[in-house]
């Protein structure tokens, strides 16, 4: 294993200037600002070495020496990332810590800035707030919460139904790949450019700033919260809040956040829902809207607070309103705890009794501090394209539900006991989400969906091997099969000789295999159906017969009859068929 003192040396011996640059072995840096303690642990995997750069020449030599000793890098920009994932790694790596990378220029004039990736959520709304009281920044509302994961995942926030997420409100970046070039949008093209916004931190390179559009807000906003529990009729009211929140004009973001508290009854615990809500305007405005289209949370003018809009970034914070703006630039984690998180997408209002069931899993003896967020779409969200940007979770979605379970609780024990008691949840509300496939926000990291299986220095993807990228050679990206007859001597009349990645290992991952179809005079491909997978068909002999079902409540039929070199496409999870229909064999 490579000792740190080599790479230091290493590194050192290809920097390119004569500017000091911490390269640290100790742990000080990591421990200290760790936000999921279930990774600070002394089982936890840690680091060979960490960086803190204070120029990009630095960032290009520790992806050299990288290579060189063939290390994983890991990217940290302010640390919360709910796996882990930028400071843990089961082979060995090293952490580049963007720290000292926190620049921001802020442009009133042309309502831009320029941030660099180490840099918080609230040292960029102090910047913004220092030039302007009615210019903002979409993204979310933990001040510690660090720029690049946030902009690299998409970031959702309070004005998302307003302006979109903070990815789409990216004009410009600067990037380090993997050779070292220092790319703008301009030299790295729009396809890496796309990428970059909302695909995942830590995988297309080191984003080293981004170049920001800022967004107009009115000086005067009003926030309110209506808090009811089970007693005071809350699962009403969340039911009602699906068929709501996504509809109300976009200057109006109400949220719904689910705890567990304290009942009136000694010992006794209950449901707890709050409705944070956001307007851009004054309560005048808002309280006719919240008449018209949602009477049932009772809102009052007592409910609601007017205040500028430099005072709700200080309370979106978990400031006080009358705090010194300097608050914002604290980078100290505000809570450090045990957590899991996961994340679904709800396409239908789900009933009453899923609720219930959720209710029950949270008034579970030993469980700490469960939530449940449920946060809004509509407006811009559903006006935007799914390509747009790799987010690809736009119209369609009623809401986004965080599922999060904090634990106090130290131990392996009580991380596994909390951990499989969310797996629990999450499997139980299934029914009720996006299927075909499930959908999760990349943002909250969730190592349950599509885990790496390591077996001692093998990592398996979907079960199978990953080469070695030296070892590849052309025959795992081709096959030389398909050329042979089926045998059809059998009840339906066809043979399906598949192509998968057992024949082709470079398919492991794309979702998509190969198939020939032999088909005897009146042979028949049966009705089947792929849960998970479109299909492509081409006659390349004779005449197929070939159709679907429609899903309910239509249940139509769409069948049409193909000669050689006809085309058709069966969609994902429907019913379909082939038959042969000519006088001889038939090949697709």
């Amino acid at each position: 294993m490579l000792k740190s003192s080599s790479f230091r040396d290493d590194y050192m011996s290809k920097h390119y200037n004569n500017v000091a640059i911490s390269v640290f072995p100790s742990l000080f840096l990591l421990m200290g600002s760790i936000q999921n303690s279930r990774f600070n642990t002394t089982a936890t995997p840690k680091p060979l070495v960490i960086v803190t750069p204070i120029n990009v020449s630095h960032i290009q030599a520790t992806i050299f020496c990288s290579q060189k000793h063939g290390m994983n890098v890991r990217i940290r920009s302010g640390g919360h990332d709910y796996e882990g994932l930028s400071y843990v790694s089961v082979l060995p790596f090293v952490i580049i810590d963007l720290i000292n990378l926190r620049a921001i220029n802020v442009d009133g004039e042309n309502s831009t800035a320029w941030v660099q990736a180490g840099a918080t959520l609230g040292e960029l709304y102090y910047s913004i707030a220092e030039k302007s009281g009615t210019l903002a920044f979409p993204a979310g509302a933990c001040p510690t919460v660090g720029a690049g994961g946030h902009l690299s995942g998409g970031g959702y926030g309070g004005l998302m139904r307003k302006y979109g997420l903070a990815a789409d409100n990216i004009i410009d970046a600067q990037l380090i790949d993997a050779k070292g070039r220092i790319l703008d949008r301009a030299s790295m093209g729009e396809d890496l450019f796309w990428a970059i916004r909302g695909g995942g931190g830590n995988t297309f390179g080191v984003v080293v700033a981004w170049k920001l559009k800022l967004v107009p807000v009115p000086h005067t906003v009003t926030i309110f919260s209506v808090v009811r529990s089970l007693e005071e009729n809350a699962t009403k009211l969340i039911h009602r809040w699906q068929y709501v929140a996504n509809k109300l004009p976009e200057d109006l973001f109400i949220t719904a956040y689910i705890t567990k508290t304290n009942s009136s009854r000694e010992g006794i615990s209950t449901i707890q829902a709050e409705f944070p809500s956001l307007f851009l305007g004054g309560a005048d405005r808002l309280l006719p809207l919240m008449q018209e289209n949602f009477p049932e949370l009772g809102l009052v003018k007592d409910d609601c607070t007017e205040m500028s809009w430099v005072e709700f970034v200080l309370y979106n914070s978990g400031y006080s309103t009358n705090s010194s703006l300097d608050v914002l630039l604290n980078r100290t984690p505000q809570y450090i705890t045990n957590f899991k998180g996961k994340s679904d997408y709800v396409k239908k209002p789900m009933p009453e009794i899923a609720f219930e069931g959720i209710w029950k899993r949270f008034l579970k003896v030993g469980i700490e501090t469960p939530r449940l967020i449920l946060v809004p779409y509509g407006g811009k969200m559903d006006q935007i394209s799914e390509s747009s940007i790799p987010f690809a979770h736009r119209a369609g979605n009623l809401y986004k539900i965080q599922y999060l379970l904090l634990w106090n609780e130290q131990g392996k024990e009580a991380s596994m006991r909390h951990v499989a008691w969310i797996r629990r949840l999450y499997s139980y509300t299934a029914p009720y989400v996006s299927k075909n496939p499930r959908e999760a926000y990349i943002g909250y990291r969730d190592l349950d969906v599509g885990m790496n299986n390591i077996q001692g220095n093998t990592i398996l993807v979907s079960g199978l091997a990953c080469k070695d990228p030296k070892s590849v050679q052309a025959s795992d990206f081709s096959f030389s099969g398909l050329h042979m007859l089926g045998n059809t001597s059998n009840a339906v009349g066809s043979r399906v000789p598949a192509v998968n990645v057992a024949q082709i290992p470079g398919l492991n991952t794309l979702g998509i295999s190969f198939a020939r179809i032999d088909y005897a005079p009146s042979g028949s491909n049966p009705l089947h159906t792929h849960p998970r997978a479109s299909e492509i068909l081409t006659v390349l002999e004779g005449s197929l017969e070939v159709g679907f079902v429609t899903s309910n409540p239509e249940n139509r039929l769409i069948t049409e009859v193909l000669q050689k070199g006809g085309v058709f496409v069966f969609p994902i999870n429907l019913v379909h068929f082939q038959r042969n229909v000519g006088t001889s064999n038939a090949v697709a």
